[in-house]
Parts: C-alpha cells; structure tokens; sequence
C-alpha cells in the first residue's frame, strides 16, 4: 500500500517531487523517483508491507529499460514468481516487481492476470501503461492540459493532482491504458444469472469462497490484524483469520456504551483475539473532522458519517499493525443495507446489489482507502476477491433476504454459512452501518447542533446548487472540503454518491 504519481510527456521533476510529498501520508517509509529523459518521470511513497528492507520503488527490471511504481497487494504473486524466475533475475521479493516482469512478458493482459488490489504504472523509454483493480479498491486519477492529451499526469489522491489547475478525472476500474493504444476495459463486474442448487451447495459455495478469500490475505511480512464492529461482516473475517493465525489484534471504536463496543467485546473472547477499543468525544470529532474530510476528498453526508468512526479505528490499529482486514462488501453482494428490503421484485433486487457493487470505488472503498492510508496501514477487503463478487449474483435473492415469519433477513444466506462459526447473537444480530452501531448516529444531533448554528443552509445550497447539498449538516462538510484546498474544483467534481434521496 502506498502512493504512486507520474508524468508523461514532459520531465517536471520539482512537480513530480511535489506530487508525491502531497501523498507521503499514504508511503511513511520512503519515497523515490525515477526519470525518463525527453519522455517522463514515475514517483513512489512507500509503505513497507512485502519485503520491508528491499522493495524501494521505483523497481527496474534488469537491463533498467522498464520501471514499475505500484500501490496495492498482488495475492498470487508467489505463483506468478515461480513462472516468471525461469526467464528473469529478480532484485527483490515484492509483489511489486512481479508486476514488472509479468508485463515484460505479457502486456496488456498483465492485469487480466493479477489476483490483487492495485493501481500501477509501468514505464519504458517510449511507452506509459497505466492499470487499476477490477472493482476499484486502490485509487488513480489522471489529468491533461484542455486541448492536448499530453502531458499526462497521474497519481493515487486528487490532492496531488489539484495544484495543476486542470480538470481531474478518476480512472475507471477494471481499465488500462497504453499511451500507444489508448484505454482498454479488461473487466466489468459480471451480470450472472442466479443458480439453481440445492440450499446446502449454496452454502458450502459462500463459505468456501470467502474462506478461501481470507486466508490469501494473511499474506504479509509485518504485522496484521482485523477491524472488529462486532458485526456480522467484520466478526466472519476476525474468525475465520484467528483459525489461522496464532494471534489476532483485533480493533473496535465507538461513543461510550455504544453496541459495537460490547459486541466487538463479546466476539473477542470467543475468537480468543487480542483485542484494542477506543471510546471518542463529540468534541474530538469536531476538532477532527476537517482533517477527515480533507484526506476523505469527499462532503458526501453517508461517506462522512462512516469515515469518523473509521478514521479513529485506523488511528487505533497503527499502533500495533500495518495490515488490517476489513469488511466492505459484503452488504452490496449479499443483501445488508435496509432499503433492500423494500425491493420486493427479485430481479430488480438482483440489478440493484450488481449496481451497488459497481458503485464501491468511489464510496465505501474510497473511505476504507483513505482513512486507513492517512495513518499508514493497509487495508485488505475479503469480501471483494474477485472470486466472491462472480460468485455473488449466482445465490438467489431469496436466500439473501429470506423470509422469517413475514419479516426478511438481511444477508442470510451469509448467516447462515457461518452461524457455527460465532455466538448466534452475533450471527443473528440486527444489521447496523458503522455509523449506527459505533454511536456516531447518536452523536449527530449535538455534532450537528454545535457546527452548524452559523451556516445559513438555504442560501449556501443555492450557491453551490451544482454539489447538490442535502442538508445543513452536508452544507459544513462541503465547507471544510473548500476550506482545505486553493482549489478545490477538481476535488468537488469527482465526488461520489451513493444516492440523493
């Protein structure tokens, strides 16, 4: 996990040294660059996760006619290493320059080929090949001049990218792009049909899955714990890594008495982890959070809400590790948010969990990244093996909300995968957002009170009618977010949201 930025086109090594020093939050562990004469240059943030003492980036293949900066975690790069060692020397054991030499080798399909999260670029003496993960985990955005395609600048925040003065996009998930070729989409998250197994093989298939999707994330050379809300999602994950670790830091938050922090507790013990809370004020929330929003790069109110909670949790679990295991995902693939429920046609509630997964890049996943990278961890999303999302639209809808005497279950099928696994009242708990069941709702009301009796709501809302702000309380996030940039119109123009009902 780190940050990456380039530009192409044009050698600005100040600018490049620039890019990457508005990023050094996301790479504590070291920063380099390489430059290309008379075609570019690629820089790189670095924090240390797979080969701590030797994996610097850049990385240059063996004859330095190919350079790679990378952000993410490769999963089968152990595989792809064997392979690739017949016909390549390799400097190092990062999963990074397993990158590098898969390219040499096989170009555009390279990220066919990854089992990972990432965004990466390569670069030789005539030709830029940028990629980003299929469903969008790790972050990229890219800019040029209005009336030209070069130079091209690229990096892993919009904050880098907003000193240019230049419109800033986000590189879509699952897309390449070859500066001789130009993008290529190599994955989109799969429209499959919903399977008729019997209940027991749809079980046996979850489980496996996700399973399986754990376990390939314990891969690390530093230390590695799990987010634990007490949850569903969160406590599947925190299980299924203690059977395979001999011990598990596991890390909860929330206001005083808040129900995570007591479920949280609850699945510690029967899970035997080592377990870290931490109990937040109002009033640290309020000194926080513009520094929340400016590293979140987002006002939308939802994303907000869940960033605070998620912002103190990462603070929390830097202290003792730099991987973390957390569970976004699972509410898009298997039925967990509420307004699910009222979606009574199968197939359109088939057609809204498949939009929802599309829509993770720049909601949830851009919370989980941001959060996570301001205080130096990594974070890693189970749920979200690209062997989970194909396996997702295959479970009938029915199995997702199930019926139990009039009322639907969310996420049940999932429950009922692992109900063996954790306490049943941990199993069968009550679906709540981090928001919610950490306390954060609860606080909304002083918060919201506290800071928001100076903003005239109606007036700011039509000066900003283009944002679409909803309430007083998305009226301030806006605010702070306008606040911390000179200029933050390429920020605002690349902000998500989920909904604005």
């Amino acid at each position: 996990m780190c940050g990456i930025a380039g530009i192409w086109g044009s050698v600005e090594d100040g600018r490049l040294a620039d890019m990457i020093g508005l990023q050094r939050h996301r790479g504590p562990d070291g920063r380099g660059t390489s430059l290309r004469p008379g075609h570019g240059g690629l820089g790189h943030a670095r924090l240390a996760i797979m080969d701590p003492g030797g994996g610097q980036q850049p990385i240059h293949n063996e004859d330095r006619s190919a350079t790679v900066v990378a952000n993410g975690m490769i999963y089968n790069h152990p595989q792809l290493r064997r392979r690739l060692e017949r016909a390549h020397d390799f400097g190092s054991d990062s999963d990074s320059e397993t990158i590098l030499h898969l390219f040499e080798e096989q170009g555009l399909a390279t990220p066919r080929l990854l089992d990972g999260m990432f965004a990466f670029a390569v670069a030789t003496d005539e030709r830029l090949f940028l990629a980003r993960d299929y469903i969008g985990i790790k972050p990229l955005y890219y800019a040029h001049p209005a009336n030209s395609d070069w130079p091209l600048y690229f990096a892993s925040e919009l904050k880098a990218l907003e000193p240019l003065g230049m419109a800033v996009h986000e590189f879509p998930p699952g897309t390449c792009y070859d500066s001789e070729t130009g993008f290529h989409t190599y994955y989109e998250v799969p429209d499959r049909a919903p399977m008729d197994l019997p209940l027991a093989e749809h079980l046996r298939r979850v489980r496996d899955a996700v399973e399986a999707a754990v376990e390939k994330r314990l891969l690390s050379d530093v230390p590695l714990g799990a987010f634990l809300s007490g949850g569903l999602d969160s406590s599947i994950i925190a299980a299924i890594a203690r059977q395979h670790m001999p011990e598990l830091h596991t890390f909860s938050v929330g206001i005083e008495g808040s129900r995570d922090l007591e479920a949280a507790r609850r699945v510690s013990r029967h899970i035997g982890s080592i377990h870290h809370e931490y109990v937040y004020t109002v009033h640290e929330v309020i000194e926080s959070l513009p520094e929340i929003v400016y590293y979140l790069e987002s006002f939308d109110r939802d994303l907000v809400r869940s960033a605070i909670p998620t912002w103190f949790c990462a603070r929390l679990a830097a202290q003792e590790v730099k991987v973390i295991l957390t569970g976004e995902g699972a509410d898009e693939l298997f039925a967990g948010y509420k307004y699910y429920k009222d979606i009574r046609d199968p197939q359109v509630l088939h057609t809204e969990l498949r939009r929802s997964v599309t829509r993770l890049h720049n909601i949830n996943l851009q919370r989980v990244d941001r959060m996570t990278m301001r205080h130096g961890i990594e974070a890693r999303v189970p749920f979200l093996d690209r062997n989970v999302i194909e396996l997702g639209p295959t479970v009938p809808t029915a199995w997702k909300l199930y019926d139990v005497r009039g009322v639907p279950v969310e996420k049940w099928i999932l429950r009922k995968a692992f109900e063996d696994l954790l306490p049943s009242d941990i199993v069968w708990r009550d679906k709540e957002q981090f928001d919610e069941g950490s306390g954060m709702v609860d606080l909304l009301p002083q918060l919201i009170g506290e800071v928001t009796a100076g903003i005239d709501a109606p007036s700011y809302q039509a000066r900003h009618a283009a944002d679409r702000l909803r309430s007083a309380e998305e009226c301030w996030y806006h605010q702070l977010l306008v606040d911390a940039f000179d200029d933050a119109s390429p920020v605002l123009a690349n902000v998500g949201r989920w909904s604005l009902d």
